[in-house]
C-alpha cells in the first residue's frame, strides 16, 4: 500500500498515535490477506491489529481503497479476500483453470445438499425422485464442495451430507443464505421440471454442529454405505 493511500484512508481527524495504530492495521490486514490462499474471517484478522483498532472499520476502508483497483477486496465464505475485479475477468480467461463441469445430475443434487443439508442419500433420492450413483457424490466429495456430517439417528445411521466453506467461495457466496430462490435455480436450469408445483425452498443453514437428530460419524465408516436407500428409477 502506498503511503498516500494509508494517508487517505487513516486521516479523519485522529490525533497523532491513533492515526498511526489505524495506518498500521490497515497494512496488517493488507498483508494477512495478500498472503492467505483462503477467505480470513474478521475475528481471526482481529487478533494480529493493534490492540482497541475496530476490525471492521479496517475493512471497510481497505475495501474503499480498492474498489476501483484491479483487485477488489470481497467478503466471501463467511471472510475476506482478495479477488480480481469483475471487470478485468476476461484478461485472467486464459490462464485460469478450466471450471469443473459438473453434469445435470451432480448439480441436482448439489443443490438438494445445500438447501436441505443435513440430507442423506436416500433423502435426495426421495427428492428426485432418481437413484443418487455412488459417484456423482464422489465427484462433489472430491471437489471439496461437500462433506461428512455425521450419521442419522435412524435404522442403518445413514450418512448426512452438508456444504463446505469452499462451496461458498468457489459460488462467490459470502454466506449459505445468499443462495438464489427456487426461481432463480430453474431459470439457471440447475432445477428442472420433476419437481412438484407446490415445492418451496427451505431456508439453508450450514451450521457446523451436528443437530439433534446426528452422530458423530465415528472412526470407521463407508462414506455412501447409507443402508436405507429405497428403490429408484436409475440416476439419469
Amino acid at each position: 500500500m502506498r503511503e498516500a493511500d494509508v494517508a487517505e484512508v487513516a486521516g479523519d481527524g485522529q490525533p497523532g498515535e491513533e492515526e498511526d495504530a489505524f495506518a498500521q492495521g490497515l497494512r496488517i490486514v493488507e498483508a494477512l490477506l495478500f498472503a492467505s490462499a483462503r477467505p480470513l474471517g474478521a475475528e481471526e484478522l482481529a487478533r494480529s491489529v493493534p490492540a482497541g483498532l475496530d476490525i471492521k472499520r479496517l475493512l471497510a476502508r481497505l475495501t474503499a481503497l480498492y474498489a476501483p483497483r484491479g483487485v477488489n477486496l470481497q467478503a466471501v465464505a463467511g471472510g475476506y479476500a482478495f479477488r480480481t475485479a469483475p471487470d478485468l475477468g476476461y484478461l485472467l480467461a486464459a490462464e485460469a483453470e478450466p471450471p469443473r463441469k459438473l453434469s445435470r445430475a451432480a448439480l441436482e443434487i448439489l443443490s438438494i445438499i445445500a438447501y436441505h443439508q443435513p440430507v442423506t442419500r436416500a433423502e435426495i433420492e426421495e427428492i428426485r425422485g432418481v437413484a443418487t450413483a455412488r459417484g456423482t457424490l464422489d465427484i462433489l466429495l472430491e471437489a471439496g464442495w461437500v462433506r461428512l456430517r455425521g450419521r442419522r439417528r435412524s435404522p442403518g445411521r445413514p450418512v448426512t451430507f452438508g456444504t463446505t466453506p469452499g462451496f461458498l467461495e468457489h459460488f462467490g457466496l459470502e454466506r449459505i443464505d445468499d443462495l438464489p430462490g427456487l426461481e432463480e435455480l430453474k431459470g439457471a436450469g440447475i432445477i428442472e421440471g420433476r419437481l412438484t408445483r407446490d415445492m418451496t425452498v427451505p431456508v439453508p443453514d450450514d451450521d457446523p454442529g451436528l443437530r439433534a437428530d446426528e452422530d458423530p460419524l465415528g472412526d470407521l465408516f463407508t462414506p455412501l454405505d447409507d443402508g436405507d436407500a429405497a428403490p429408484h428409477r436409475a440416476e439419469e
